[in-house]
């Protein structure tokens, strides 16, 4: 039986929208059954509205469904996507982690292969920070952390994170971009079967 990935993400302008799809596909083609998640808008309409950019996104991403928490409990594994805020994971991503404790009281998040990607304005604008906060959350849960670390060129090419994807805005999602979170896609896949073997 295939291993199940629930993609979860959050994002206001569409760069995690797109990481969410890249790996979302590099998992499929690692023979998981994928599902795409993005976490709920938390900011008054008015704000998004006001923002074109922020109403386009988030009109483009209308289709694909909140994630719950029966979604966290169906999946046998996560790939989480946001952006950095302050040098942590967005608040809408942290509204929806703040939902699971029924979850994981139960222990049903605990002993799932779990990884994280992120993007900032620049490269030093927290992504790193964001990626091992949410880590330290999935040590909460009992999750198995499962980063890209040193495991594919294609980390070198893209800055050296071995934490998880991180992007710079303004640069493209180029064929190294892609390789990189198709990787750590493909990684955690592998782990997650290990895990439900």
């Amino acid at each position: 039986m295939a291993v199940k990935v629930a993609v979860i993400y959050y994002s206001t302008y569409g760069t995690n929208h797109a990481i969410a799809e890249i790996a979302a596909e590099a998992a499929r083609a690692a023979g998981a059954e994928v599902k795409v998640f993005r976490a709920a808008e938390t900011a008054p309409a008015d704000v998004v509205n006001g923002q074109d950019a922020w109403k386009a996104a988030a009109e483009k991403q209308s289709h694909i469904p909140v994630v719950t928490p029966a979604d966290m409990e169906w999946a046998d594994a996560y790939f989480f996507s946001t952006p950095t805020r302050y040098g942590q994971a967005a608040s809408q991503m942290r509204a929806f982690i703040d939902t699971l404790g029924g979850v994981w009281f139960q222990g049903k998040l605990a002993g799932k292969a779990i990884t994280a990607t992120s993007s900032a304005q620049n490269a030093h604008g927290g992504q790193e920070a964001t990626i091992l906060g949410l880590y330290t959350t999935f040590c909460h849960w009992g999750s198995i952390i499962v980063p890209p670390g040193y495991t594919d060129a294609s980390i070198f090419a893209t800055g050296g994170n071995p934490y998880g994807y991180s992007h710079t805005q303004g640069q493209p999602l180029d064929d190294n971009a892609k390789a990189a979170i198709g990787h750590q896609a493909k990684r955690l896949v592998s782990i997650a079967n290990k895990l439900t073997a």
